[in-house]
């Protein structure tokens, strides 16, 4: 098993602990902040992953690439993929309504 563990500055005045563990293609990755001890979505671990070393604060942030370069094939980058997908159909659509509103508004003051 390859494991890495980064310390990552967060909202908190402590750094978390972001720790990656791969074993064949099972890829695991905990982080100490909130999000990620309950269980939910942490940027801490996704930038990470994401091949960022925004926040790394621990003297390995020249291992991220590593990690990164973990993710190809794993049921985490296929997640991550759809992810991204779903946030650039976000923006398009937050773009479409603010059109749409404006255009209503226009509308409104014939």
């Amino acid at each position: 098993m390859e494991t890495l563990e980064f310390l990552v500055q967060g909202s908190e005045p402590d750094p978390y602990r972001v720790t990656f563990k791969k074993l064949g293609q099972s890829l695991n990755a905990y982080c100490t902040c909130t999000a990620g001890q309950n269980g939910m979505y942490c940027k801490h671990r996704f930038n990470i992953f994401s091949g960022s070393t925004d926040g790394v604060v621990s003297p390995n942030s020249d291992k991220v690439p590593i990690v990164a370069g973990w993710l190809p094939g794993t049921d985490v980058e296929k997640a991550m993929r759809a992810i991204i997908a779903l946030e650039k159909e976000q923006s398009r659509l937050k773009k479409e309504i603010s059109t749409a509103k404006r255009a209503l508004a226009q509308t409104l003051l014939r």
